[in-house]
């Protein structure tokens, strides 16, 4: 019978991966990533090479998986912003927008992933080879407007999610206006299909 408490295994593989991608984190504070090798990040965490190989497979992956992890934090404050506004699907989407594009948009760390001569940096992780990352986003995103709006059919709503996550990576790969008034805009040009998707509170 289950206690309750986290795996051994897992618990040590949970240990693992935050040790080696805060090793990252630091690695990328002084060099690019395109300088950064598997040797460096399993010497930062204190661990074999091999280690780090069998976790993840390859330097590209590791990449992937580091980023998600960052990202994590992201999709943790877009889901408090839109439990929020459960009364209101324009105004949940709203505020999800504006607080991603500051938070990121402040974040020195996103600047340092997206920072990128052609010559081997992150950037292509969200852009060209983003698909993981997209696909990754936009399932955790549809399972919170699931969970708040579980009568929205499920092809809108994965739609829905997936469009926000590319508009809202274009626009922190890309800044140009404020958060603000980017999430305006978006909130604004996308408003018809989520009331359509998740209902309106509107007269």
């Amino acid at each position: 019978m289950s206690n309750g408490r986290t795996p051994y295994q897992e618990a040590a593989r949970e240990l693992l991966r935050q040790t080696v991608f805060d090793a990252a984190r630091e690695q990328l504070a002084s060099q690019p990533w395109s300088e950064i090798t598997m040797a460096d990040i399993a010497s930062g965490a204190g661990v074999s090479r091999q280690t780090l190989y069998n976790e993840f497979g390859n330097r590209n992956e590791f990449g992937f998986a580091f980023v998600i992890h960052e990202a994590e934090r992201f999709m943790d404050d877009v889901e408090k912003a839109v439990l929020e506004h459960t009364d209101d699907p324009r105004a949940a989407i709203l505020a999800a927008l504006e607080h991603f594009l500051r938070t990121a948009g402040e974040d020195p760390l996103i600047s340092i992933l997206l920072s990128d001569d052609g010559t081997g940096g992150m950037l292509p992780f969200v852009t060209t080879q983003g698909l993981p990352v997209v696909q990754w986003a936009a399932a955790r995103l549809t399972a919170v407007i699931e969970d708040v709006w579980p009568e929205a059919p499920e092809p809108d709503v994965g739609l829905l999610a997936e469009t926000l996550v590319r508009i809202s990576i274009s626009y922190v790969t890309t800044p140009g206006e404020s958060a603000e008034a980017a999430a305006r805009a978006v909130s604004e040009l996308m408003g018809p299909f989520i009331d359509k998707a998740l209902g309106s509170s509107a007269p």
